[in-house]
């Protein structure tokens, strides 16, 4: 038996009509449920390489598009997604090491960054 809930929001005076249950769902609710799921995946995503550009720039001073760019380039060199290699950074701040191949990347990007920076 589908449930249906009625949610008011007086200010605007509209109502809102939700369905669960066995009741089928309109193509337009399907949509909109999967850009919701997509924005929030988008959304954790960027919070931690948002931390990871903070650290970033906390140890070794520039700016947040050269912290990032840094990110980015070793994101490449070790093929694999920004997020991937900003949530393997932030896990160091809880004690757990940072792999070996991203280790290596992240010398070598610091070593670019420093040698453009004494140019």
């Amino acid at each position: 038996m589908p449930r249906t809930s009625v949610i008011q929001e007086e200010w605007w005076d509209l109502k809102a009509e939700v369905s669960w249950g066995n009741a089928p769902v309109g193509q337009d609710v399907v949509a909109l449920l999967a850009e919701n799921d997509q924005l929030r995946r988008a959304l954790s995503g960027r919070v931690v390489v948002d931390q990871a550009c903070g650290m970033v720039m906390a140890l070794t001073p520039c700016r947040r598009g050269a912290a990032r760019n840094l990110l980015v380039d070793v994101s490449r060199q070790c093929d694999l997604k920004l997020r991937e290699v900003a949530a393997a950074l932030v896990a160091t701040s809880e004690g757990k090491p940072l792999p070996e191949h991203i280790q290596r990347a992240l010398r070598r990007a610091l070593r670019r960054l420093h040698t453009a920076d004494l140019r």
